[in-house]
């Protein structure tokens, strides 16, 4: 028996995300989500969609990690889709910080762990978590591969011009200090569909690529790789988010500990947590936001002109770092479902060759497609991002190069 499936881990510090692809359909066979790890009531919603078998809910306490991977385990095997399963080929993990280490997906081993262990301090939030469900699933199945996928890896062909920040060289190599990117699996997965749709081999298209969510980032994709985008160090840098300030003066930090008097870890939750949208306007929620500009919210306004203005300025810099653009593609939570997003992010731009057709921008719809009329020169697109399905191609795609080289 060929072993095809692959199941996906997101392993958030209090959460799990997780989906089962069999590779030979790219057919999702589960789909599931653990949160509130380690609180007095945990949740697990699990969903088997092979055979069309409804959505079960547990709402008790999972002590950690581990506890909440055996009760994924559990449930999958309730639908005889166990991680004991001869069918299963791998367990790909996505690793949000890989440095400059990691380019491509990667087999786990013990060295591998000590370089995700090592780039903590550049990713506290993110890299511990992960390691944690990597050492749990390795625990649960040590015969399996484990393959991690990185976040970075897809920003790894940026040019150096891109990626150093002007500080002193010697500083910032001795603290790794760069811009990294993150988002790469939405970037590659969606520049790679978004060349489909115009019917072009990917090395043949140039893009940007802005994946609007409650994080949101942009990249210039030249060719199939990316030669800019727009988080740095971390994800704060760059575009207005939910809740993350994207671009400030780095003055602001020491104005606000010299004359705010506040503390660097107080910095550092207000810039993440207490700013972009909900810091202007209270709201982080795009549809809420809406509704409140429709009703004459004057924060709501210029919360999202604030946003739109900064979108607009990384859409015209990645115009000049590209050239020439061949499409630029909306995606995620706010760039797939908002159109007025999109409309107010090119309005002003038809010099550039940009342009939306109101009633194909008005279309809801879970395919991707372009909006912009047939006499736009740089097509607008609507590209819903599935960043499981590519961890899970990538990571199938090792194993089976590794599987035919071992044959």
């Amino acid at each position: 028996m060929t072993a095809t499936r692959i199941l996906v881990l997101n392993s958030g510090s209090s959460s799990v995300k997780y989906q089962l692809l069999d590779m030979a359909t790219h057919e999702r066979l589960a789909v599931g989500l653990v949160e509130r790890i380690g609180e007095e009531t945990s949740r697990l919603k699990h969903t088997p969609l092979a055979g069309g078998g409804e959505a079960r809910e547990q709402n008790r306490r999972i002590a950690d990690h581990a506890g909440a991977l055996k009760a994924v385990a559990d449930e999958l095997a309730a639908d005889g889709l166990g991680l004991d399963s001869p069918e299963l080929a791998a367990i790909g993990h996505r690793v949000v910080h890989g440095g400059l280490k990691f380019t491509e997906p990667t087999i786990v081993d013990d060295a591998v762990l000590a370089e995700i262990e090592r780039l903590i301090p550049v990713a506290p939030l993110h890299n511990p978590a992960n390691l944690t469900g990597i050492r749990t699933a390795m625990e649960l199945r040590p015969d399996l591969p484990q393959v991690a996928v990185f976040d970075t890896a897809f920003h790894t062909t940026m040019p150096e011009s891109a990626a150093r920040y002007a500080i002193d060289v010697a500083t910032a190599d001795a603290h790794r200090v760069r811009r990294y990117g993150f988002h790469g699996t939405s970037h590659a997965y969606v520049s790679r569909k978004t060349a489909e749709l115009l019917g072009k081999d990917p090395s043949e298209v140039n893009l940007i690529v802005l994946h609007l969510g409650n994080g949101a980032s942009a990249s210039a994709v030249r060719g199939g790789e990316c030669v800019d985008t727009s988080m740095g160090l971390t994800p704060l840098e760059g575009l207005v988010m939910g809740t993350r300030s994207g671009d400030v003066d780095p003055a602001v930090i020491f104005h606000l500990m010299r004359v705010g008097k506040m503390s660097p870890d107080e910095i550092d939750i207000l810039l993440n947590q207490k700013s972009g949208l909900i810091g202007l306007c209270g709201d982080n929620d795009m549809r809420e936001i809406r509704r409140r500009i429709d009703e004459g919210d004057e924060s709501a306004r210029l919360a999202f002109d604030i946003y739109i203005h900064r979108l607009k300025k990384y859409i015209g810099a990645y115009y000049a770092v590209l050239g020439r653009v061949d499409a630029i593609a909306f995606t995620a939570g706010v760039g797939e479902n908002a159109a007025p997003v999109r409309e107010a992010a090119v309005a002003g731009l038809e010099e550039l060759g940009l342009a939306v057709d109101g009633e194909l921008n008005s279309v809801r719809s879970d395919e991707a497609r372009i909006v912009s009329p047939e006499y736009a020169r740089v097509a607008v697109a609507v590209v819903p991002t599935d960043e499981e399905l590519e961890i899970a191609q990538q990571t199938y795609a090792l194993v089976g190069d590794a599987g035919d080289r071992n044959a």
